[in-house]
């Protein structure tokens, strides 16, 4: 582990190297969050930054008591990887994005009747289905740049002649709703473990996990439609969830915020749109919580970005990336808060988690076009 992970407190600690910035308000939630009654182990990863109170890119382990503000509005935000027919060789970015201009971010409603089950059909939020959303979410078409374990790549069902496809986003307004009513009735004390309303929270939260899977798996579907390509899922873990967990011998509660689960098999940690993503095997254990960054994590307020950044380049000059990349995003604000320079490096996220001995890299992904928002909202 070396002195990658850092502690604040015997129940409090972070993962950083010494030339990772942390900012102090981002420790200080965390220090904070560990006096939440019946929280015994916080551990903030190396994308850390501070919250609406609480910080992202943490994990926390609670008995006893488990606290639905934690894990946040977007209950299963998460990444959905996907390998897609189309050949890097054929490849006509000016075509492409072209092809992608006209792409909403709402999908049709002839098309989501079409594509829906029943199931979802029905549901108060099915018109939401199949988009991305606002913030830190994206689809982006990515190309193998280096393969470090060929054997790995090959078990995935990975090709690296042809593009990969990475779907980030959640349960969108459903997971806003569930934590809004919760809030609502008992605030931000959390739940009782084993009572009826903690019951009824977990049913509602795997609903909303549900939601997000389905909701990456539509975004895929859609996209490669639009494309005319095909493709298949290679992996989709969420990093916004509540789950059962025993640390040492003891049985509570593990909530991650922008966290990635580092117990249940490969997963992708991507940069910003102007950077490289690593697809990864976990390799850690309990001393991180069995988690690992959601990405590279912000190091400028999203209130910054546009005063930082609006005399230097205009919203076109940042639709071009240092990689030749594309970026589509018809939010003029939004193109500003999610520049590459908002992000800190993510080699400088992977050389805390590679210190710590958390990950094994497999192969590093480079951005081919990255889809935002088109400013549109569903009803």
């Amino acid at each position: 582990m070396g002195n990658f992970i850092r502690p604040l407190s015997d129940a409090v600690a972070y993962l950083a190297s010494d030339d990772l910035w942390i900012e102090s308000a981002a420790t200080q939630q965390l220090l904070t969050t560990a006096r939440l009654a019946g929280m015994t182990r916080v551990v903030g990863m190396p994308d850390l930054h501070p919250g609406r109170g609480y910080p992202i890119g943490a994990a926390f382990f609670s008995v006893t008591r488990f606290y639905p503000a934690l894990v946040g509005n977007d209950i299963g935000c998460g990444m959905a990887l996907w390998q897609t027919s189309l050949l890097t060789r054929k490849l006509n970015l000016d075509k492409l994005e072209k092809r992608l201009q006209t792409y909403s971010d709402i999908a049709p409603a002839d098309w989501l009747e079409a594509a829906l089950p029943p199931s979802l059909a029905a549901h108060p939020y099915a018109a939401s289905l199949g988009s991305v959303g606002g913030g830190n979410h994206f689809a982006e078409l990515q190309q193998i740049d280096s393969v470090y374990d060929d054997e790995a790549i090959a078990a995935l069902g990975i090709r690296p002649a042809q593009l990969l496809l990475l779907a980030h986003s959640g349960s969108r307004g459903f997971g806003q709703q569930i934590l809004r009513a919760h809030v609502e009735r008992f605030s931000h004390d959390g739940l009782e473990a084993g009572s009826k309303e903690a019951g009824e929270y977990l049913a509602q939260h795997q609903q909303a996990l549900d939601f997000a899977v389905a909701n990456r798996a539509l975004i895929a579907r859609r996209l490669l439609a639009h494309i005319k390509e095909t493709g298949e899922p290679v992996l989709d873990v969420n990093h916004n969830l509540l789950a059962p967990y025993t640390l040492g011998d003891t049985q509570g509660w593990l909530h991650r915020k922008g966290a990635t689960p580092a117990d249940l098999g490969p997963v992708v940690i991507p940069g910003s749109r102007g950077d490289y993503s690593y697809l990864v095997q976990p390799t850690g254990g309990s001393e991180a919580l069995d988690s690992l960054a959601h990405g590279a994590g912000r190091k400028w307020m999203r209130t910054e970005c546009k005063g930082r950044l609006s005399g230097k380049f205009s919203p076109a000059q940042l639709s071009r990336t240092a990689f030749g990349s594309r970026v589509i995003c018809r939010d003029r604000q939004l193109i500003y808060e999610e520049a590459p320079q908002a992000y800190k490096s993510i080699e400088s996220v992977m050389q805390c988690l590679t210190g710590a001995g958390l990950v094994k890299p497999l192969a590093r992904l480079k951005p081919v076009l990255t889809l935002k928002t088109s400013g549109e909202r569903s009803e």
